[in-house]
């Protein structure tokens, strides 16, 4: 599986190539993290520590990554496509075995006292492979079956070990993220019919397999006063906490839920509903309206990239923040099942803050070369 790079005219020193950032798209990011850093400082009672002030760096530090890896060549994102994926996959499947467990789950490893979460690195290097898969193969060749199985094998193996740690979020993540690109790719809608056909069958599979928590939560949503102050402890918090919000909020610092501890990890899981308890029906579809600017830029910037690898690559670092903002968003509404995932850019967390960068860097490099072509062969 190779690719080589077109003749093509692409800026070609680094002034060039920092006048084809993407500045609304940086600008936007900087806001959202804004909002994180004065949702942070809220839940700790009007004080940057133990949170803001370190997400405040973390973000200052990410936001330089994102220009540096905007300012590197496409080729090198293209060759390390294929040894990225495979590293991340022999560490992913490291973690059941010598993970650090929490909560029940075995989701971190460890080095040089540094712990982070090996699914966070396979959310860019699915990405990359995909891309990397269907430049090689070209359009007329993405439907025929035999190359319809090996993209859905690549996607598979992180699901299945992500379900081990257990993780049901990211492994959805996975699975959309992985599914999405398919489609962007080319691929006939008549196989993601017979896959949802074949979804429902295995249902009842699925479910029996499934820990008894996973279940838990699921019941849980169904019917939230089903345990009120067990399982369904957080939905509810959750929702008498948006509810209170009204339309205007009740305030900056003024929220009681999170103010009073009443709410579940509200620095990082919950932190959507801190924020809109706090500036209401109002400040909460502003923030959502944010992430859907945010997407359409990363989906505009796709469009105009010339080639099939940077157009996926750009496409994937959307997908990336837009499914995780959906999941985050709908899982404290109750729409869907409480699975611990962060909103990027505005909750509290180091590698979460990392991997999103780092997609979005790579996109913005696919964006400055985005006049580059390649030739499959």
């Amino acid at each position: 599986m190779s690719a080589r790079l077109g003749s093509y005219s692409t800026p070609s020193s680094i002034g060039d190539k920092l006048l084809r950032l993407h500045w609304p798209l940086l600008a936007l990011l900087c806001l959202l993290a804004s909002i994180g850093l004065a949702a942070l400082y809220s839940v700790a009672g009007g004080d940057f520590s133990p949170w803001a002030d370190r997400q405040a760096m973390r973000f200052v530090l990410a936001m330089g990554m994102v220009i540096m890896l905007a300012l590197t060549p496409l080729r090198w994102w293209l060759n390390l496509a294929l040894p990225a994926y495979v590293s991340a996959l022999v560490v992913l499947a490291l973690v059941p075995l010598i993970g650090i467990e929490a909560l029940g789950a075995r989701r971190w490893l460890a080095v040089a006292g540094v712990s982070f979460q090996p699914a966070e690195l396979m959310k860019v290097a699915l990405v990359l492979m995909l891309a990397r898969y269907y430049q090689w193969l070209g359009a007329s060749r993405v439907s025929r079956p035999q190359w319809v199985l090996l993209p859905l094998i690549l996607i598979a193996l992180p699901v299945v070990l992500t379900l081990r740690q257990p993780d049901l979020g990211t492994a959805v993540l996975f699975a959309v993220v992985g599914l999405s690109l398919m489609f962007l790719a080319g691929v006939n809608l008549l196989y993601f019919a017979a896959g949802g056909i074949a979804a429902l069958a295995l249902a009842p599979v699925v479910w029996n397999r499934l820990h008894d928590y996973q279940r838990r939560r699921i019941e849980v949503f169904l019917d939230p006063e089903k345990d009120p102050l067990g399982a369904g402890y957080h939905i509810t918090q959750s929702k008498i906490a948006l509810g209170s919000g009204g339309l205007s909020g009740k305030g900056f610092l003024q929220g009681t839920q999170s103010q009073l501890n009443f709410l579940p990890e509200k620095h990082t899981d919950f932190i959507f509903t801190t924020f809109a308890e706090e500036w209401g029906f109002t400040g909460a579809v502003g923030l959502i309206s944010l992430y859907g600017v945010l997407a359409i830029m990363i989906l505009w910037m796709a469009f105009s990239c010339r080639n099939q690898f940077a157009r996926l690559v750009t496409a994937g670092a959307g997908l990336i923040v837009f499914v995780y903002a959906f999941i985050n968003m709908a899982m404290v509404m109750g729409v869907v099942p409480v699975v611990g995932v962060p909103l990027p850019l505005v909750s509290y967390g180091g590698t979460s803050m990392t991997t999103t960068m780092v997609a979005i860097g790579i996109a913005m490099c696919a964006y400055v070369n985005r006049s580059l072509a390649l030739r499959s062969g």
